[in-house]
């Protein structure tokens, strides 16, 4: 099964460059990005999990209402997307319920920052998407947890898909720096070793972000905007040839306990 989702948020990672972008301007970019996405699944009959932080989802119920509708489950990417206390989890996973009458089941929290379990079972989850176990220097060294999903406490965590060789990150970043070929193939490594695939992406990666007022490092911006939506396209059709299924992080979580 293909776990495909998004982490969908203010696109406040400028910010973290020392660049410039109003919070209106972060609101447009991650909902144009959205669009693009919802017609690319659209197009692929693809099911998908989107994390989306309260912010967001506040302002942009109708993409919300409309990915729902569409057969997409919605999870919680917490309150803010560069803020963060441990109430935020209950809250978040509460108010997005509460917003899109919707039983909300599964955390992420943003940019996979860690965070105590006790707390993630606590706030009433069932499963967790928050850990990359692989090292990527200056944000987080994982290698020591398992590749793919175990329970702790009464939480299944799921970690994100990295090569059974070497660990190699199968990551948003990796989609846009790995010639395509290379991407496929570790994906297709994954599916045969793990019989899943958990990979994540952002509104804004489909979204025009070749702006110079953001101070982006050009590994960010590679192959973002309409390259992103052809490169995406092209995979999602690889995908169907190769006759993987599409599901929801609450579909695979069902899949594995029954």
């Amino acid at each position: 099964m293909v776990l495909l989702s998004f982490d969908i948020e203010e696109f406040d990672m400028p910010l973290e460059y020392e660049g410039e972008i109003p919070f209106e301007e972060q609101l447009s970019i991650s909902r144009k990005g959205l669009q693009n996405i919802l017609s690319l699944l659209k197009k692929h009959q693809a099911k998908a999990t989107f994390f989306s932080t309260v912010t967001f989802a506040e302002n942009n119920k109708d993409l919300i209402e409309q990915l729902l509708a569409e057969g997409h489950e919605l999870a919680s990417h917490t309150w803010f997307h560069s803020k963060f206390e441990n109430s935020d989890l209950k809250k978040s996973r509460e108010k997005l319920a509460e917003l899109f009458n919707t039983k909300i089941t599964g955390l992420r929290m943003p940019r996979m920052m860690k965070v105590d379990e006790n707390e993630v079972e606590k706030a009433g989850y069932s499963y967790n998407s928050s850990v990359n176990p692989t090292f990527l220097p200056g944000r987080y060294n994982n290698l020591k947890v398992s590749r793919t999903y175990f329970k702790e406490g009464n939480v299944l965590q799921i970690p994100a898909s990295v090569s059974p060789n070497f660990r190699i990150p199968l990551f948003w970043l990796s989609f846009h720096n790995f010639p395509l070929s290379f991407y496929k193939k570790l994906a297709a490594d994954v599916l045969k070793n793990d019989h899943y695939l958990n990979i994540y992406f952002h509104p804004w990666e489909f979204a025009d972000i070749n702006d110079e007022k953001f101070k982006l490092p050009g590994f960010t911006t590679k192959n973002t905007g309409n390259s992103m939506v052809e490169r995406f396209d092209d995979f999602l059709n690889y995908l169907k040839e190769k006759k993987y299924s599409f599901g929801t992080f609450q579909e695979f979580q069902k899949s594995i306990q029954s």
